[in-house]
């Protein structure tokens, strides 16, 4: 994976990696998200990142919307517990039109009072859209359970308590201390010559100051399990499981993601998805997930079923828990799991823009990037004897937290 990594004087770092195809695609990724909310402030990152696209000192709203859509581009963004991200996709031809406005937009947004006004009302309607789908509303909850008063745990969307309070300075003050050079990396992929793409950053944002800020993140502590049920006006039950997993820096965690991938990741021939639909036919959704954080990390799963065959489908989770403490993969078996795994991690490479923010957020978290034939490397280290290690760990009915969305039958009948 070819790749040229520089830094400006103001400490904006810019990963470029060259491709020979008409389209391409650029992102900035800014280390801040959820996480380094107020508990006053919850939302404001998510909220934030939306008020970018409303006004700036040059342009209005439909200027920031047409300026890349009028040349066929697209342009969006989204913001997670940790980072929030800017991304685009356009032909060749359009780099200058799209690193502009993500300069404009990021280092030069107004927030003006009468869009804030108009965008609480849009994100409270989002906030209750979501509510609507069990499936993801469940996801966040959870998190919520297992980091109980931390800001990893609250939604990203935020709570309407907190959102109408939120006021232009707050919002002027949030991008002050977060959209700064040195704490943002710029990912471009595209046909361009490594000397062009160091001339064209250098025109858009080699002039901006840089205003330190450090950020104040506190780690979550480790509670003991909590087993929750709530009644919702749903048909069906929504079960999710799991508990706090490792860092994206400790060493651990690539053999929780070949164990998570085997498990229940992408694909129908995850040992969930064999067991609990294919062979049983109890619920047609079941996977795993693993996500990491800068200093903790989750694994969870998910499945929807029917009342009557919640328990049943449980307890089929924690009989695939136990085969894999009681009894070490074999050689066949782990190596079926790291192909697989390897595979799909191949196949993501395909997606390009996907790829550019990756390795953006590969340089903050690691300060470089990860190239996949370390990936590999990784991945093939991984021995049975780590696995059965991190099932005992992590699949521990003991350690386990649950949180089942269940009909309300007085509101559904």
């Amino acid at each position: 994976m070819d790749y040229h990594l520089f830094t400006l004087t103001n400490g904006l770092r810019v990963v470029f990696k060259p491709e020979a195809l008409p389209i391409a695609h650029a992102c900035i990724v800014i280390n801040a998200g959820t996480r380094d909310e107020s508990p006053e402030q919850y939302g404001i990152a998510h909220f934030t990142e939306h008020l970018i696209f409303k006004k700036t000192s040059k342009r209005s709203t439909n200027q920031i919307l047409n300026r890349l859509e009028l040349v066929g581009a697209d342009l969006n963004a989204y913001t997670t517990k940790e980072y929030t991200c800017i991304h685009a996709s356009f032909l060749n031809e359009h780099l200058n039109r799209t690193l502009d406005l993500f300069e404009d937009i990021v280092f030069h947004s107004t927030f003006p009072e009468n869009e804030i006004e108009k965008e609480k009302g849009i994100i409270l309607d989002e906030i209750a859209s979501y509510q609507d789908s069990p499936e993801d509303a469940i996801a966040d909850d959870f998190e919520d359970l297992i980091y109980t008063d931390h800001e990893l745990g609250h939604n990203i969307l935020g709570e309407e308590k907190s959102l109408v309070g939120l006021s232009k300075k707050d919002f002027e003050n949030f991008a002050k201390d977060y959209y700064q050079p040195e704490n943002m990396v710029i990912g471009i992929t595209g046909n361009y010559s490594f000397n062009k793409i160091k001339k064209i950053v250098e025109k858009y944002y080699g002039e901006l100051p840089n205003h330190t800020h450090k950020q104040k993140r506190t780690s979550p502590l480790v509670s003991p399990p909590k087993k929750l049920i709530l009644d919702r006006p749903i048909n069906q039950v929504h079960y999710m499981l799991g508990c706090t997993g490792y860092s994206m820096h400790d060493p651990k965690k690539t053999g929780l993601m070949v164990l998570n991938n085997m498990l229940g990741g992408i694909g129908m021939s995850s040992r969930l998805n064999l067991e609990i639909r294919e062979k049983h036919g109890i619920a047609y959704t079941i996977e795993s997930n693993y996500t990491t954080y800068s200093d903790t990390g989750i694994f969870s799963v998910y499945f929807g079923t029917e009342t009557d065959k919640m328990q049943r489908a449980y307890k089929l989770v924690l009989k695939e828990f136990k085969k894999l403490r009681d009894k070490k993969l074999s050689a066949i078996q782990l190596k079926q799991s790291k192909n697989k795994f390897i595979g799909q991690i191949a196949l993501g490479e395909e997606n390009r823009i996907a790829l550019i923010i990756a390795m953006a957020k590969n340089i903050i978290d690691y300060g470089d990037v990860e190239t996949l034939p370390k990936i590999y490397e990784r991945i093939n280290k991984v021995t049975a004897e780590e696995i059965w290690d991190i099932s005992n760990e992590i699949l521990d009915p003991n350690n386990l937290n649950s949180l089942v969305f269940q009909p309300d039958l007085d509101e559904i009948s």
